[in-house]
């Protein structure tokens, strides 16, 4: 095979313009005639035949070579005269050698493309010419590329030598004994390169070896190194480029540097290597660098690509990875004008992960499966009997005609392009440089042999549930970005297509703890397009995206909930929902998903707010714990599940705000209770218990009035009484009756504020007790009256005005709540009772201002001035009309109506307000936890609007500001 290239060339590209083509030629003719020594190759270009045929071809279809040869006709002369294994061998070697000479960056730059240029020129006079086979075109792109690697290493670590940062053993072989390697993955590891196409590296070292100036750390050394590599093979030039270089696919490129060490690389690959990187390594070949150290890193890694068993688990990562490249691309057909020859239907991506599919499974018991090579591969697979002799025949077939047209779309422009062109003219000029007659002639070839590879490739896999609901494309293995699922994504709503690919590419990676998990990556990886599909229903799909991704980094694990995810749709919306608009909802169920089980209950859509009903449901809940610390655990869970299942209906409309406040309020009820009970059990075990002691626990504030909302604290006051001729417990450990209920009651508080393994319960706040913070944590009943009438501030009966006995023994609290009944009907001065509120009312205004336009609660007009006023009403008129007590502030308002307490004019305007105002700050306790106006997003805002009825937030804030105007009038002309 000595023959000069001249001599073997058999076929050229049919023509589209010949008469531009030929003008071309006439040009290069004139060219090659002023040089005596090209005579020949000018004789040749004369007479018809291939090479005329070809060169004509290239003048007529391909922009970038003609460009090459009108340039430097030389270069097409020398090509030509001789053979082309031979020039080949040369720009090999002298590739190779420009980075070893210590020359200035910018000759080695310039060599190095120089010779990429001659190269690309060679390598398409005897693909176009018939010349060579697609093995042997792939197989010389990829030795050119290793040798343009391994040059460019050469000169960077030259470079660092020359600053004394790196120590090179042999300045004339800086590679050898660096502890620095570069794997080739993808093609070019494989050794079956494309014309034009990236090439796929990963860096990797080892500081134990590597010959680095004492203080030089080696991560950023290396990783400056990888980036000059990179920056002399792809920067752009004059003389053009050597390759684009991709260092995308190491271990979790969004969250790495650049280079990677040894020991970095393998504890990645043990604990959250994916599929995807167990099928990049079946390619991956050392081609620079320390290659003693990279083969034997490759073999230490050897087990995690090949298992040792038949790993049929990971094909349903596999299938779940083929549903997302496949999240139905809107055809059945395949189409021929677009068509993306790689990755759509039938396409290269299609025959290579058929072979790589069953290399997973079955290499690690057959080493004959473990190759590189498609083409030598799919031999391999039949040999072993696990595919057909069609299979194989047709398999083989389709892929060296796809990777030849591959080929013909990148020669055209020296572009990384796999897509077909849309335009017919273009489409046809197209067709003719491949060979064909027409358009119509290469559709016909494309569609038969796509048909033949999807036909195979669907065999490979038996039928899933599919949950890409047909919208796109969906792709996030590998590490570059999918043009067509950035389009889909868009289309879905995603405003930041590429930040959302990233956040599911690091959930592959194992980014998040709830995703570290490899089954918790296999349900992720097939749940994805069902999920994103959920998120675009929401009125931010990036925001209940970021949310989740936000949950999966505080979640310990996440397969539960991906799993009921999965299994149900309504769930999905759900939680799609709470996510979008909800986040401390959706965090709820990120760590309990068990809750959502309720959801899918019928009796969902009956909410029940009855304290009797809800103490049962905590009971029946909660259960019958062995130990205290699991009574801990199941009264989270249990309150957890409630005070979700409340939220999630009044996010559904089932419950309104105030019928929530009733739920929560009965809730907590319901596991104070219970933790009083269990509290006494186990206190009562260590020291007994005081005879004929009562206890009673009250609640005060929003839980008083049974308008608790999701993110309330519990304002509790406790009361005791026990006989005062026997006060000592009569446990092991006996306390005196003071001693021991203080105690009790501590213990009641921690059960109820401390976090346990199943999270936080309710913030408890005992301050509106007797005495506030100076006064003993529990009251004992005969001083409290005393207290009350004698001592106490008129703000303390404020209080009072809300309070109401939540457990506890039953005739204590009657007694408790009738004594407290008559302290609010005390006859009082109304003038004093008005000015003390609004002094109060001031001091706290002073004390703690407010927060902006959101705050529902301290700014003036707000609900502390409704409160108030409705506090002022019972505490001036309740010694006349006692019906005021025990009412929450809106039905306070309406009874002092009704009995012609304040006049019409203000009633209704502040039993609206009070509505409006309440019914907001429900909304945004549930959704944001914290403060509204710095946790709420923007989809978050638009639904607190939509829920008060209102079209956007602008006219919220408006009615807001409107409102509490009004109210804060009335406040002061009540009170004045």
């Amino acid at each position: 095979m000595s023959a000069p290239l001249l001599d073997r060339i058999r076929t050229g590209p049919l023509l589209s313009e010949a008469e531009r083509a030929r003008d071309r030629l006439a040009d290069l003719l004139q060219a090659l005639d002023a040089v005596p020594d090209h005579a020949g190759l000018a004789a040749a270009l004369r007479r018809d035949g291939p090479v005329r045929a070809l060169v004509l071809g290239l003048a007529d279809h391909s922009p970038f070579l003609w460009g090459l040869i009108a340039r430097e006709p030389d270069r097409l002369a020398r090509l030509l005269a001789q053979a082309p294994e031979a020039a080949h061998a040369d720009l090999v070697a002298a590739q190779w050698a420009a980075g070893a000479a210590g020359a200035p960056r910018e000759a080695v730059a310039c060599a190095l493309r120089r010779n990429r240029a001659e190269h690309a020129l060679l390598i398409a006079l005897a693909d176009i010419g018939g010349v060579w086979s697609l093995e042997a075109v792939t197989a010389a792109l990829s030795d050119f590329a290793d040798a343009s690697v391994r040059a460019a290493l050469d000169a960077v670590l030259l470079e660092a030598a020359a600053t004394g940062r790196f120590r090179p053993r042999d300045p004339a072989a800086p590679q050898e004994g660096s502890g620095l390697i570069v794997l080739g993955m993808g093609k070019l590891g494989a050794g079956e390169l494309n014309y034009s196409s990236d090439i796929d590296l990963i860096v990797f070292f080892d500081p134990a070896t590597a010959p680095l100036r004492e203080g030089v750390e080696a991560t950023p050394f290396f990783s400056r190194l990888a980036q000059g590599l990179a920056k002399l093979l792809q920067e752009r030039t004059a003389d053009g480029y050597v390759h684009r270089v991709d260092y995308r696919l190491r271990p979790d490129p969004g969250a790495t540097p650049t280079a990677l060490s040894l020991e970095s690389a393998f504890t990645y690959y043990e604990t959250v290597g994916q599929n995807w990187e167990r099928a990049a390594f079946i390619k991956a070949r050392p081609v620079a660098g320390d290659l003693p150290v990279a083969e034997r890193f490759l073999a230490e890694l050897r087990p995690f690509v090949w298992r040792k068993y038949f790993d049929f688990a990971a094909i349903a990562d596999v299938h779940a990875m083929k549903r997302q490249i496949h999240a139905v691309r809107g055809h059945g057909a395949i189409a021929v004008a677009g068509h993306d020859i790689k990755l759509g239907r039938g396409g290269i991506r299609e025959v290579e992960f058929f072979v790589q599919t069953q290399q997973l499974v079955f290499g690690g018991r057959r080493p004959s499966l473990r190759g590189q090579r498609t083409l030598d591969m799919l031999p391999a697979l039949h040999d072993e009997g696990w595919i057909t002799p069609q299979a194989r025949d047709e398999l083989c077939e389709a892929y060296r005609f796809l990777r030849t047209i591959e080929h013909r779309l990148q020669m055209v422009a020296d572009e990384q392009t796999q897509r077909l062109p849309e335009d017919p003219g273009r489409l046809a000029r197209f067709a003719r440089f491949c060979g064909y007659r027409d358009a119509e002639a290469l559709g016909a070839a494309l569609v038969g042999q796509a048909t033949r590879v999807q036909a195979h490739y669907a065999l490979l896999f038996e039928a899933g549930p599919d949950l890409s609901a047909e919208m796109g494309d969906l792709v996030f293995t590998g590490a570059e970005d999918d043009p067509a699922t950035l389009a889909t994504l868009r289309r879905l709503g995603f405003r930041h297509p590429e930040r959302a690919i990233e956040t599911v590419r690091g959930w592959h990676h194992g980014r998040r703890p709830a995703v570290t998990s490899a089954r918790a990556r296999e349900v992720v990886t097939e749940l994805v397009p069902a999920l994103l599909q959920a998120l675009a229903g929401t009125a931010d799909p990036d925001g209940a995206l970021a949310a989740l991704d936000h949950a999966f980094g505080r979640m310990p694990a996440a397969v539960e909930l991906l799993t009921i995810l999965r299994s149900h749709e309504r769930l999905r919306l759900l939680f799609a929902d709470l996510l979008g608009t909800a986040p401390r909802l959706a965090e709820t169920v990120a760590y309990s998903p068990h809750v959502l089980d309720a959801v899918i209950d019928p009796a969902f859509v009956e909410p029940v707010t009855d304290e009797a009903a809800m103490a049962a449901q905590m009971r029946r809940l909660v259960g019958a714990p062995q130990v205290f610390e699991d009574f801990l655990d199941r009264l989270r869970d249990a309150a957890r599940q409630m005070r979700f299942v409340t939220g999630a209906r009044l996010l559904s409309g089932i419950l309104p705000p105030a019928g929530a406040g009733r739920a929560y309020a009965a809730i907590a009820q319901a596991a104070i209770a219970e933790a009083l009970g269990a509290v006494q059990e186990v206190f009562a075990a260590e020291h007994g218990r005081v005879r004929a002691a009562r206890i009673a626990v009250l609640g005060l504030g929003r839980l008083g009035s049974r308008q608790l909302t999701a993110e309330s604290d519990l304002d509790l006051v406790v009361l005791y009484d026990f006989d005062p001729q026997d006060r000592e417990s009569d446990g092991q450990r006996p306390l005196d009756a003071a001693v021991y209920h203080n105690r009790l009651t501590q213990r009641l508080v921690a059960s109820l504020t401390v976090p346990t393994r199943r999270g936080h319960l309710y913030e408890v706040d005992l301050r509106l007790r007797p005495g506030g913070r100076q006064g003993p944590v529990a009251g004992q009943w005969p001083r409290f009256v005393p207290y009350q009438r004698e001592e106490a501030d008129l703000w303390e009966h404020m209080a009072l005005t809300r309070a109401r006995v939540l457990a506890g023994d039953p005739e204590f609290g009657a007694e408790i709540e009738a004594a407290i009944a008559a302290i609010v009907r005390s006859p009082r001065d109304p003038a004093r009772v008005a000015r003390e509120v609004r002094d109060m009312r001031a001091l706290i205004a002073r004390e703690k201002g407010d927060g902006g336009p959101h705050d529902l609660k301290l700014a003036p007009g707000g609900l502390l001035d409704l409160d108030f006023l409705a506090q002022a009403l019972v505490l001036i008129h309740a010694a006349a009309h006692p019906s005021l007590i025990g009412l929450d502030a809106p039905a306070v308002i309406a009874e002092a109506r009704a009995l012609g307490l304040v006049p019409e004019a203000a009633a209704d305007p502040l039993e609206t307000a009070y509505r409006l105002l309440d019914d907001v700050h429900h909304w945004q306790r549930l959704m944001v936890e914290g403060p509204f106006e710095k946790g709420a997003a923007p989809a978050t805002r638009a639904r607190l609007a939509a829920a008060a009825g209102l079209p956007d937030e602008t006219a919220l804030l408006a009615r807001l500001a409107e409102t509490r105007a009004e109210v804060r009038g009335w406040f002061e002309r009540l009170l004045g």
